[in-house]
């Protein structure tokens, strides 16, 4: 920065000085006398996952903030996590994916310490990925890549079945993990199973859904040819795992979270919003438009267009997902049960109540209500 230009910058702003190097601003000071509860999390993805639900529990008596371990080694992870649960408690809360530490119960030391603590919260789907493809809200995403809310593929149903064709895969692949033999079926072994590598879009996607299960058999026979006496094990641990609100159709919220994103997900919505795209191109081309109008009208909807991954990343309509409703009301139970404890120990008033601001949807759902 030039020193005349710096003259003049002070002249316009007389209170401007140029900040040291290395200098950064420090944490604006808490006015509120609210207690501080600091929320660690695995990476710096995860930030606003955990951000967007804390944000339904704001209350006159708690304030969460959420990062990543501060620690000078930068760690990042859940056994870092882990590692933090003694120091865990009403003013340090730790949140993580379950990945099949839900599943387990218990039956492992790590899945023990993720579901044996009242200050660690997991996400009981596999990851926060699982969130973000909630079979429910892809049409959304596509809408809001493509400019076009037409209808041209069910995901609802193929996710289901979906899940109905890769269950028995799964299974092999969840109880290898709980017995701790990964050379058994290995993450690679089933992302090769499971991930698809076209979508036909005719009889939403059938002939795809058929592709797969010829995958998935050839995996499973593999399987138990070679482990026989294990077969019968994993089915009667589906039943054990049914317990648990894992069914054949909804099996794609407890896989892995990276191989559903990226090898199933946006598989999907890339064929399904360049379909989309083209159905809205030929539509402007048919028009009666040419030249100039032609030409913006055409720049106009390339620019209205956005990255498909970039939304589903963004994606925070998945509140009606059963598991994050279940995740949902034990953060409510936290933080009830903490209020509660200030108030019985003469922290706050003994009149305090709590109340949480109302959630986007149920605002949106009210106000409907005094419309009609």
């Amino acid at each position: 920065m030039s020193g005349e230009f710096i003259k003049k910058l002070r002249k316009l702003v007389p209170f401007w000085r140029r900040a040291a190097e290395g200098e950064l601003p420090p944490p604006l000071p808490d006015l509120s006398q609210k207690r501080l509860v600091r929320v660690f999390v695995e990476g710096y993805d995860d930030v606003s996952f955990w951000r967007s639900i804390f944000d339904q529990f704001q209350n006159p008596y708690l304030r969460f903030e959420i990062s990543v371990p501060n620690r000078e080694d930068l760690p990042k992870g859940k056994k870092v996590l882990l590692s933090m649960l003694p120091s865990a408690g009403e003013e340090l809360l730790l949140c993580m994916d379950a990945d099949f530490d839900y599943l387990m119960q218990g039956a492992t030391e790590q899945s023990q310490q993720v579901n044996g603590s009242p200050f660690l919260f997991h996400t009981f789907a596999y990851a926060t990925e699982n969130f973000l493809c909630y079979a429910e809200t892809l049409h959304n995403v596509c809408v809001k890549a493509t400019k076009n809310d037409t209808r041209i593929f069910d995901f609802v149903r193929f996710m289901a079945e979906y899940s109905c064709r890769i269950y028995p895969a799964f299974l092999w692949y969840v109880y290898s993990a709980r017995e701790d033999v990964p050379h058994l079926f290995p993450l690679v072994d089933f992302k090769n199973t499971v991930r698809l590598g076209y979508l036909d879009l005719r009889d939403n996607g059938q002939a795809t859904l058929d592709w797969l299960s010829r995958q998935v058999e050839c995996s499973c026979k593999r399987l138990e040819t070679k482990y026989p006496e294990m077969a019968d094990k994993v089915v009667a641990y589906g039943a054990e795992l049914s317990e648990r609100g894992l069914r054949p159709d909804n099996t794609y919220l407890f896989m892995h979270g990276h191989t559903l994103l990226d090898h199933v997900v946006m598989v999907l919505l890339q064929t399904v919003c360049e379909q989309l795209r083209r159905m809205s191109i030929e539509k402007i081309q048919s028009s009666k438009k040419r030249g100039v109008a032609f030409n913006n009208e055409m720049s106009n909807y390339r620019n209205a267009q956005r990255s498909i991954r970039d939304v589903l990343l963004d994606n925070d309509n998945y509140t009606e997902c059963w598991l994050y409703r279940r995740l949902h009301r034990r953060i409510e139970a936290y933080v009830r049960s903490t209020v509660e404890a200030m108030r019985l120990r003469g922290e706050i008033p003994a009149d305090s109540t709590l109340r949480f601001p109302l959630s986007k949807r149920l605002k949106e759902s009210r106000d409907l209500k005094k419309l009609s």
